[in-house]
């Protein structure tokens, strides 16, 4: 056991109820949250840990402990008590659904988990990726920012509405022409502002087009082609961008930049 003059040099907090650390134990290692200790807490018939902060005194009794917890996606996947369902009708890629779910679910959320309609892709989830895009009443809106207890008689369409394997919407149509994609997780999202960006009359320019698109990241770099798939959509044009590519060797090459 620490004397007084060792106590005196040493960082942990003071041995109390109020902090829940023991005295005996070891020195507790710190950390940015505050000084760590492991108390045996014997309710559940398991080992926890205490997290004791020297600045901040809990009543007698209160532990602060850290436990990781999963996040609830739907109704069934919380218990009774942490549960706050919600019912709503919407229309789902042109067919009326009623849905029951926790207030809390996001639309990104119900669409992935709940109705297994992945093509709308979860990026960074804060709004800021453009992956998630979805049409909510014709316009284009982020699904992993819109709680899905908002959308009560909303018309919504993914990507799966949008077009099928039989039958492609034509902004599809271009994104193949033009080879506007590389690893494809971007890309639903893309063709969906893509829409928007052209109902919304937002094309007169390649300089227009990138700015109204801006919200819409692709890491793969794909930029250019997804603004010449754009650019062709409102221009009527579907022509290969690829047959303009002439091929040269380096003598060839070298030729043409010599003076």
């Amino acid at each position: 056991m620490a004397n007084d003059s060792q106590s005196d040099h040493t960082s942990s907090p003071v041995a109390s109820p109020e902090n829940g650390i023991s005295r005996g134990a070891p020195n507790p290692p710190c950390s940015p949250y505050g000084t760590r200790a492991a108390v045996s807490n014997e309710q559940n018939g398991r080992e926890t840990t205490t997290v004791a902060r020297a600045a901040i005194r809990e009543p007698e009794g209160v532990d602060i402990v850290r436990q990781r917890r999963a996040v609830p996606h739907s109704i069934e996947d919380v218990s009774p008590a942490e549960a706050h369902p919600v019912a709503i009708t919407l229309t789902l890629n042109e067919e009326s659904l009623s849905l029951a779910f926790d207030a809390r679910t996001t639309l990104l959320d119900l669409l992935r988990e709940r109705l297994n309609l992945t093509g709308t892709k979860k990026g960074c989830d804060h709004g800021a990726c453009g992956a998630c895009t979805v049409h909510i009443d014709g316009k284009r809106s982020l699904a992993c920012l819109t709680l899905a207890a908002t959308l009560d008689g909303a018309t919504v369409t993914t990507i799966e509405g949008l077009g099928d394997e039989s039958t492609l919407h034509p902004m599809q149509e271009a994104f193949l022409r033009c080879d506007a994609y590389q690893c494809g997780y971007c890309t639903p999202g893309q063709i969906l502002s893509a829409v928007a960006c052209l109902d919304e009359g937002h094309t007169g320019s390649r300089e227009e087009i990138r700015e109204w698109m801006s919200g819409n990241l692709c890491r793969c770099a794909a930029y250019a082609n997804i603004v010449a798939a754009i650019e062709q959509e409102a221009q009527g044009v579907e022509n290969d961008p690829s047959e303009a590519v002439v091929v040269l060797s380096a003598a060839e090459a070298m030729a043409i930049e010599a003076p």
